[in-house]
């Protein structure tokens, strides 16, 4: 049977989470993000998450989410939203930007967030240029420890069933071509930046933002490879992506935490 956690113990655990409030811990982070980047949706700050103890090691955080803490994994649903055109993120949730995105999802950014807390992610913002006061780039970028930089890094999967039934799992990275070569992603980890509040508003929330190609300071975590800061250089993998509304599991887990597999 199912069990509640605590009330105080997840109390306590949204006190101390960059979620809880209306500001992000790092006060750079709290500058509106360049143009591209701005939210297409809107969205009230997020409510308090559901997270359930569903015993050996699991837990239900919201609806959709499942966190494995034995096997150090998250997983969510999603569905095959293109095929081909040009791409910017990964993942969105179904609401958000789903005209330049491979995945769509029904969960929330936000309770994905709270599963990477309790996984023990950490937020680096090595991606994301510093602004100045007009929130221009400078052309410098924040110096992350090389302890926050590792606690960061992801390795995201995918898995479905093929047409014939048999289950497929492969590298979120095989799925998406970098135009100029021709070839699917390398498989490097994805760096998990955190999202930001800006007016009291969570922007992945707002924005529906989970996994971005084109670098985007909003979204939970963001492509670190070779012209991460393009918008017209992606493309799905047409014969590796297998059809539109094909159901998919996705799969998180910490970079040095991930089994060896193609």
């Amino acid at each position: 049977m199912s069990q509640a956690v605590p009330a105080i113990a997840v109390l306590l655990f949204l006190m101390r989470s960059p979620f809880a409030g209306a500001e992000p811990r790092d006060p750079a982070k709290a500058s509106p993000p360049p143009s591209h980047e701005k939210a297409e949706t809107t969205a009230t700050a997020p409510d308090q998450p559901a997270v359930r103890d569903l015993g050996d090691g699991k837990y239900a955080v919201g609806k959709l989410i499942r966190l494995d803490r034995s096997n150090r994994r998250i997983i969510l649903p999603a569905s095959v939203n293109m095929v081909e055109g040009p791409l910017e993120f990964a993942l969105v949730h179904q609401n958000g930007k789903i005209h330049e995105s491979l995945l769509v999802t029904a969960a929330r950014p936000f309770h994905l967030n709270v599963a990477l807390k309790l996984l023990g992610f950490k937020e680096s913002a090595e991606l994301f240029p510093i602004l100045d006061d007009d929130y221009r780039p400078t052309g410098r970028f924040h110096k992350v420890p090389a302890e926050i930089r590792s606690a960061a890094r992801a390795d995201i999967r995918v898995a479905w069933n093929d047409a014939g039934g048999t289950r497929r799992e492969t590298a979120l990275n095989k799925w998406i071509i970098y135009v100029p070569s021709g070839k699917p992603l390398p498989v490097i980890p994805w760096v998990y930046g955190g999202s930001y509040h800006h007016e009291g508003v969570f922007q992945a929330e707002a924005g529906g933002e989970f996994i971005a190609l084109f670098t985007s300071q909003g979204s939970l975590f963001n492509y670190p490879g070779k012209d991460h800061d393009l918008d017209d250089v992606w493309i799905p993998a047409t014969k590796s992506v297998p059809p539109v509304g094909t159901p998919v599991t996705v799969i998180i887990r910490p970079a040095n935490s991930s089994p060896d597999q193609p």
